[in-house]
């Protein structure tokens, strides 16, 4: 990828409102010359969206957990993504290596909410649970730093 596609990339991660003329701007190249280079990462799939962050204490969802899963039976299936496609609590699910299978990303209203949708993961997937309750979180939604492949970091000299 071109230094000027990511610096792009860079730019709309940190805001996916930004203007083609700030991208100009930021980049220094024509209006034009960035809308067809963001066109381009689409078509790639480099840029696969645009998302709103919301702030969930405002609709509701003030409690943030992370779930980890696996199954009771492990000559079962690996089905569990497909059987908790359903619950809308459930952020994310990503497999993972290790003791579970996944970990899921969940968003209740109150801690009765939590132990509700244990109870449907564990029913609808037929895992067993573990569960981190979020206390805060300091920072979310970051910019990706993407390095340029020609570029050597400190630590990697020789």
């Amino acid at each position: 990828m071109e230094e000027i596609d990511r610096q792009i990339v860079t730019l709309l991660a940190g805001d996916g409102r930004m203007s083609f003329t700030d991208l100009a701007r930021e980049t220094g190249l024509s209006v034009s010359a960035v809308h067809q280079r963001v066109r381009r990462l689409e078509k790639r799939g480099v840029l696969r969206g645009y998302a709103a962050l919301v702030d969930y204490d405002a609709i509701g969802l003030s409690l943030t957990a992370f779930v980890s899963i696996k199954p009771i039976d492990p000559a079962a299936a690996d089905d569990a993504p497909d059987r908790l496609a359903h619950l809308s609590a459930i952020e994310a699910c990503h497999s993972v290596a290790g003791d579970e299978s996944y970990i899921l990303k969940v968003r209740v209203a109150s801690p009765i909410g939590l132990e509700e949708l244990l109870n449907q993961i564990r029913t609808a997937a037929n895992v067993s649970t573990r569960t981190t309750v979020v206390l805060s979180t300091p920072y979310e939604h970051r910019s990706p730093e993407l390095a340029s492949p020609d570029v050597v970091k400190p630590d990697e000299r020789a």
